[in-house]
């Protein structure tokens, strides 16, 4: 049985049909920016997350990106966040002139430990970027509570999370600002790059709109400078059709998981946690062992699809060897790099899929041990 690590066919397939009468619409129309469907996606995600403002962007990069330029995050500002995360949440940073400043992770997860933040503050720092990482949200409560003390914005990292919460309240919703993304592989997926950032005040939301159309609250006239970074209409359209599914699709990731997590249990592995007050979104399902390349290989062979979140931390990327960081500086990040392996996890997965997947790692560990 081949089973692969990701697969949208089969959701394209059930929704075919409405989305091929959105997008004619749309060309009939011949409104392809900035329309309708942005809007109505705008509110829609505004109250599924509980967020009072939100603004479609072209990608979730971005989202970070403009999300610190609205806050007036610039040079000699200081960020602190995690060296374990995708590229984009580091490069946010430094693309408005700041500099990045790592906290490590948690020891058996993978979030960032909350009891190190003190470590990563100066008289420099001014916001601080917490990334709910594969779909669990960080502490929230003790982030936000630091953030205050110290007087920083906060930024969520939600772009793997659409769907979580922590404390009853949906992430991205908490802090000053969250960044989405609709990555087509996120638990809400585009058909290409999108993005949305939410927020709690209404000049900030302001401020994003103009930045994300260069600047411009008058079509022409600029006040700050700005770029061009819009979610279409076509990307809207497809956001919305999906959306409508998206606590159902939560939920069946979170029963493959638990699936997983049954199957799993008696293995020599790290499985994913689910702390009293969190609700997982499982945009992945990320397992750690010691022999991560040797099972990744044999399952391979079986068929069955992996990916590694993440080969290599942030700190040790040749691209941000300004930063002077050595091997050994976040020891947690660079441990769970070594070990971290990701396990197809999709709503389409049916349960015998699952059980094969489980059956051939059961299997794998009956071979190497004793």
């Amino acid at each position: 049985m081949k089973i692969p690590f990701f697969d949208l066919r089969k959701q394209y397939q059930r929704e075919a049909s409405e989305l091929q009468k959105a997008l004619k619409n749309i060309f009939k129309l011949g409104h392809f920016i900035l329309g309708k469907n942005v809007q109505t996606l705008e509110e829609k995600i505004a109250q599924f997350t509980g967020s009072p403002y939100a603004v479609g962007v072209a990608s979730g990069s971005d989202a970070l990106w403009l999300a610190l330029l609205a806050l007036g995050v610039g040079p000699g500002d200081e960020v602190i966040t995690t060296p374990y995360t995708f590229i984009a949440t580091v490069t946010a940073i430094l693309k408005v002139g700041a500099k990045p400043i790592f906290v490590d992770i948690e020891s058996q997860g993978f979030s960032m430990d909350v009891t190190q933040l003190e470590k990563g503050v100066s008289k420099r720092t001014r916001a601080m970027i917490p990334v709910h990482l594969f779909g669990l949200c960080v502490s929230m409560d003790k982030v936000m509570d630091f953030a205050r003390r110290h007087r920083l914005k906060v930024i969520e990292d939600a772009a793997q999370s659409l769907g979580a919460t922590v404390g009853g309240k949906s992430s991205g919703s908490i802090a000053d600002v969250g960044a989405l993304s609709f990555y087509p592989t996120k638990n809400l997926g585009a058909a290409g790059d999108a993005g949305m950032i939410l927020m709690r005040d209404e000049k900030l939301a302001q401020k994003v709109k103009m930045l994300r159309a260069h600047g411009s609250e008058k079509k022409y006239f600029h006040e700050i400078l700005g770029w061009n970074s819009r979610t279409d209409e076509i990307q809207a359209a497809i956001l919305l059709i999906k959306l409508k599914q998206l606590k159902k699709r939560v939920e069946r990731r979170r029963k493959i998981a638990n699936q997983y997590l049954d199957l799993l249990k008696d293995l020599p592995l790290v499985l994913p946690r689910e702390p009293a007050g969190f609700y997982h979104a499982y945009n992945q399902f990320v397992i750690r062992s010691s022999g991560r390349d040797p099972l990744r290989e044999f399952l391979s062979r079986k068929g069955i699809g992996t990916e590694i979140y993440y080969p290599l931390p942030l700190h040790l990327q040749p691209c941000f060897s300004m930063l002077k960081h050595r091997p050994g500086d976040f020891p947690n990040a660079e441990h769970a790099a070594q070990e971290s392996l990701a396990l197809p996890l999709y709503p389409e997965m049916d349960e015998s899929q699952v059980r094969e997947v489980a059956r051939q790692i059961v299997s794998f560990f009956k071979g190497v041990t004793p």
